[in-house]
């Protein structure tokens, strides 16, 4: 059962009890990522992620480890482009201990400049991480491309120039001017007791701040991008303009995904590898934002194969674009989506997971069952109608990571008559 509250100072607390279980999870979730950064501190959201780990007035980072380990729990955080998470698991009787640290984190921490210029190396090598990386390469340069221009296109981890420039004040300035409450969600999942609940209401109703944080609209636009990688595969990123998170046509749309890449009988990985060898590894997959979304393609194989691949990709597409899906690809797909859906709300963290981002996206809780519901309200001709949508050949785009031909090449492939 699902329970709201929402504190005086306008932070949100959902909740959804489990009896049977024995453990609990907690995430702190903020409506804040990369793409609400002025472009001088682009990074900054993913830096403080970091940062937080590394100490408050009461708890050195040290301390912070050897208490979560001695709890036996679980800490971690993840940012994107519109969120930033901090969350934990714990058991049920560590519970109040667990989530009293993890609001330390939150709200304490001391940003000292020796630990900022520590962790400044570690971010640095983490983006140099993704840029050994190929098919990171090719999807992250893909997105970067067709929203040149604005925050939604910059990276998450942010620049070596943008790194260097950051102390510990202008992370505490960041937290204080976008950190706010009323964007601020606390997921409870698992074992509780209405203690725990009221100790972590008081613990949050602290936070200061107004107003809510802002988006600047962003729009797709086409793209060609190569880069060159001395490497032995081609990497290759196929774009169209997607559909936003909360659209009404969403299940129609994560279906369409799921019959044309999501999995080893998807009409991709079918016909690019299991009837033409063309290649080890393919899939189709959405990034969904508020205003905006992309519907991608990836792959990676030999030069000798791209053109082939890549028409043969174009080719199904449109195939699928005119046609549709058959019953057996709607009904098994439909199904997949279901039970992946159903077995991960098994955990807590899942769960936990599913409360706090519904809440930031929707405004509400939605019940598993009114997303099982719609899922089954879709027909073969709103899957079809999705992909018309979508799949707009005339705003595909493409990015090449390896030893790519220039970008004239790309053009052409994608200006072919399909």
């Amino acid at each position: 059962m699902y329970q709201k509250i929402v504190l005086p100072n306008g932070v949100r607390v959902v909740t959804d009890a489990i009896s049977h279980v024995r453990t609990a999870s907690v995430g702190i979730w903020v409506g804040n990522g990369s793409r609400f950064e002025p472009e001088a501190v682009g990074g900054i959201s993913h830096f403080i992620e970091h940062m937080i780990f590394k100490g408050t007035e009461k708890r050195s980072a040290q301390h912070i480890a050897i208490a979560f380990d001695a709890l036996g729990g679980q800490v971690n955080a993840f940012t994107t482009k519109e969120c930033t998470c901090y969350y934990m698991k714990v058991l049920d009787e560590k519970l109040q201990t667990g989530v009293s640290i993890l609001a330390d984190m939150f709200m304490n921490s001391l940003f000292s400049q020796n630990d900022l210029e520590m962790e400044r190396g570690v971010v640095l090598e983490e983006i140099d991480m993704y840029e050994d990386s190929p098919e990171d390469v090719a999807t992250e340069k893909l997105f970067e491309g067709c929203y040149a221009g604005t925050a939604l296109g910059r990276p998450i981890l942010g620049s070596e120039k943008t790194l260097n420039e950051m102390t510990g004040d202008t992370l505490h300035q960041y937290m204080r001017d976008y950190y706010r409450p009323e964007d601020t969600i606390i997921a409870l999942s698992g074992q509780y007791t209405q203690a725990d609940l009221n100790y972590i209401c008081n613990l949050f109703s602290g936070m200061r701040g107004e107003g809510r944080n802002a988006i600047t609209p962003a729009e797709y636009h086409p793209a060609v991008i190569t880069r060159n990688k001395e490497i032995e595969q081609n990497h290759i990123a196929i774009g169209f303009p997607g559909l936003p998170v909360a659209d009404p046509d969403r299940y129609a749309y994560q279906i369409m995904n799921a019959i044309i890449g999501g999995g080893m009988s998807s009409r991709l990985f079918q016909s690019v590898r299991e009837q033409n060898g063309l290649c080890y590894s393919i899939y189709s997959y959405t990034a969904s934002h508020e205003e905006t979304g992309m519907f991608s393609i990836y792959t990676a194989l030999n030069q000798p194969m791209e053109e082939k691949a890549i028409r043969l990709i174009l080719e199904e597409l449109s195939r699928f674009r005119e046609e549709g899906p058959a019953r057996d690809e709607l009904g098994r797909c439909r199904e997949q989506l279901k039970t992946n859906l159903l077995m991960s709300l098994e955990s807590t963290s899942a769960r936990m997971n599913h409360i706090g981002r519904s809440e930031l996206v929707f405004g509400r809780v939605i019940p598993p069952d009114e997303i099982v519901q719609g899922y089954d309200a879709v027909n073969a001709e709103d899957v079809r109608k999705a992909a018309e949508r979508v799949i707009r050949f005339d705003q595909a785009s493409i990015c090449a990571v390896g030893q790519c031909k220039d970008d004239g090449f790309y053009q052409e492939l994608l200006q072919k008559d399909f």
